[in-house]
């Protein structure tokens, strides 16, 4: 973080009680995620469902009704990196031909040439 976001952050963490709480849930919750260990997992659940903020309830309550997915998500190496770059970058050629794009000419911006279509008759 910059100095700027810091000063705004511990304003906010001045200035309110539930900002505080909510933001050490966050950082809690994203370390779960970068340590890839499930020991904390069920500490945070309890710690969020108590809380007293509206939100983090709601969100722990979600959590729970799935947590097997969470489990996996943590542990799991596995991301939709890819799959998301790529939706973008076809998102983005679409927007750049501005509306313009028939499937045929989608495909023929997006798939590679291939040795046939070099020489139609």
């Amino acid at each position: 973080m910059t100095s700027r976001q810091m000063c705004v952050v511990d304003a906010l963490k001045a200035g309110s009680e539930e900002f505080t709480v909510m933001r050490q849930l966050a950082m809690r919750f994203s370390g779960l995620f970068r340590s890839g260990t499930l020991e904390k997992l069920d500490e945070w659940l309890h710690d969020a469902f108590s809380c007293g903020i509206y939100t983090m309830r709601r969100f722990a309550k979600a959590l729970r009704q799935d947590k097997s997915a969470v489990q996996n998500a943590v542990t799991d190496p596995w991301s939709n990196g890819q799959t998301e770059g790529q939706i973008n970058r076809l998102k983005t050629l679409k927007r750049s031909m501005y509306g313009r794009a028939s499937i045929e000419l989608l495909r023929a911006r997006m798939l590679p040439l291939q040795d046939c279509d070099l020489h139609r008759e």
